[in-house]
């Protein structure tokens, strides 16, 4: 990923050296939200009650996926916990090593299996399920992560579920979706920082019962749900 593309990589960087860092996400109709980058430094004590309860199951060694500032990985890392931390963006995966992550890389979800070690838990937090993008590759990288870890490995997994978003051009967009054969919660995004502007890719946000049927057959099941009060969820996965 060159520099300019790199929107989320700048804004990070940027709120890490103690300026104002944003992004903007903008969906392929039209339709833009933004948002502070602080949540991506944010501290233990500030993270929502979801995020803490599920931080508690995990064990051994840890793949944290799309890390961005190092947020949870820096946390587990001072647990005493072995993390390596992957991300595609350059600049975050400086911001981790500047922070003190011993094991940061920049590699993509689809590269997973370029990792040579066996991982216990893996974490795709900060509604992370998101970067699996569709029906068809997230069960290609739930396959894919089944090769790289134990057999009693778990996923702990976020998702915002989109049939919970009501307002008028999110249920327009999901209707589109469902005629285009897509799933309702797919959204085509890109992000904007100031000059800088990613490329366009998928992120995928879905209810439980839509995370569910992705699961099936992938020798993967769900264990438990730890809901918020916001339409986000974080799912414990574990293998059958």
């Amino acid at each position: 990923m060159n520099a300019i593309k790199d929107a989320t990589g700048q804004a990070i960087w940027a709120g890490f050296n103690g300026k104002y860092g944003f992004e903007v996400v903008e969906r392929d109709d039209g339709f833009v939200v933004g948002g502070t980058t602080s949540p991506y430094f944010s501290e233990f004590k500030d993270w929502l009650p979801h995020e803490k309860k599920a931080i508690k199951y995990v064990s051994g060694k840890v793949l944290d996926i799309g890390c961005g500032a190092g947020k949870h990985a820096k946390y587990l890392q001072d647990k005493k916990f072995d993390v390596t931390a992957i991300d595609v963006s350059p600049l975050a995966i400086k911001v981790c090593k500047k922070r003190g992550l011993k094991k940061a890389q920049v590699l993509t979800v689809e590269e997973v299996t370029h990792l040579k070690t066996k991982f216990d838990t893996v974490l795709l937090l900060g509604n992370n399920w998101g970067v699996l993008q569709n029906f068809k590759k997230a069960q290609k990288v739930l396959s894919d992560l089944l090769k790289i870890t134990s057999d009693e490995a778990v996923i702990i997994a976020e998702s915002s579920d989109q049939t919970k978003q009501l307002d008028a051009e999110q249920i327009e967009y999901q209707k589109q979706n469902l005629k285009k054969g897509r799933m309702p919660g797919q959204r085509r995004i890109r992000i904007r920082y100031r000059i800088y502007c990613s490329d366009w890719f998928d992120y995928l946000g879905v209810s439980k019962t839509e995370m569910e049927k992705i699961l099936k057959n992938t020798g993967w099941k769900l264990k438990k749900y730890f809901d918020s009060e916001r339409s986000s969820f974080i799912a414990l996965i574990e293998k059958e």
